[in-house]
């Protein structure tokens, strides 16, 4: 009893720690990847839990594979934009301005009891409301609504803040994403027109954002990354 006392206590402390060095996030935000790694863990952990005559370096090592294999996919998603996307995806636009993309919907096997529902839980009863309805990688909604459907605030009561817009990236570390010109009005003259106007090359830009009203906002790289 003791012998399985000292061996649970030892990997809880070990699975944290590793939990820590993986940066993990809440569950209902992990990404697909980081979700099995999670499930792994649990299941290599019992493993030695369960049975006494396991030994617990076996369980070690292999979760130091698993934690060693997470921090090298993150590191590759973070430098390579394509290989990001193969095993993340993107965000997808399932509603614009109260109209449902059928299509995006079908892509994402998501159904219209499953948007309706995380409607809802948004407290959003009425498509109609909405401006704009992202799924996200982590397959959660994020909804922005129309400007006159937006809660009083002395932001919305200023007239300058009227109007509104989603921000779709259409440079992400010094790549044009041209799949996003359709969310902002944009195309790649009108895009090089801003980079020329702003007297910035597109590889010194680590993302920029812009919108369907003609805003948009520039992070350049800092020098030492």
């Amino acid at each position: 009893m003791l012998i399985t006392l000292i061996r649970v206590t030892i990997l809880y402390v070990f699975i944290i720690i590793c939990m820590r060095l993986m940066g993990k996030r809440q569950l209902g935000e992990l990404q697909p990847t980081e979700l099995v790694i999670t499930i792994l863990l649990s299941e290599i952990a019992s493993i030695p839990i369960q049975d006494n005559g396991v030994p617990l370096v076996n369980s070690v090592f292999a979760v130091l594979l698993l934690v060693s294999l997470e921090i090298i996919n993150s590191a590759i998603c973070l430098k390579s934009t394509r290989i990001r996307t193969v095993i993340e995806g993107n965000p997808m636009i399932v509603i614009r301005n109260g109209v449902v993309e059928q299509k995006t919907l079908k892509q994402l096997r998501f159904s219209v009891t499953d948007l309706v529902e995380q409607l809802r839980q948004k407290d959003v009863f009425d498509i109609n409301d909405v401006k704009f309805a992202i799924v996200e990688t982590n397959g959660q909604l994020s909804v922005m609504l129309k400007d006159e459907k937006q809660p009083v605030t002395p932001e919305v009561l200023d007239s300058k803040a009227k109007n509104k817009s989603f921000q779709a990236m259409v440079i992400n570390d010094g790549r044009i994403l041209k799949k996003a010109f359709r969310d902002c009005n944009m195309d790649e003259k009108k895009l090089r027109n801003i980079l020329k106007n702003n007297k910035v090359k597109l590889g010194e830009i680590l993302f920029m954002l812009a919108d369907t009203e003609g805003n948009y906002t520039i992070v350049r790289k800092e020098k030492h990354l």
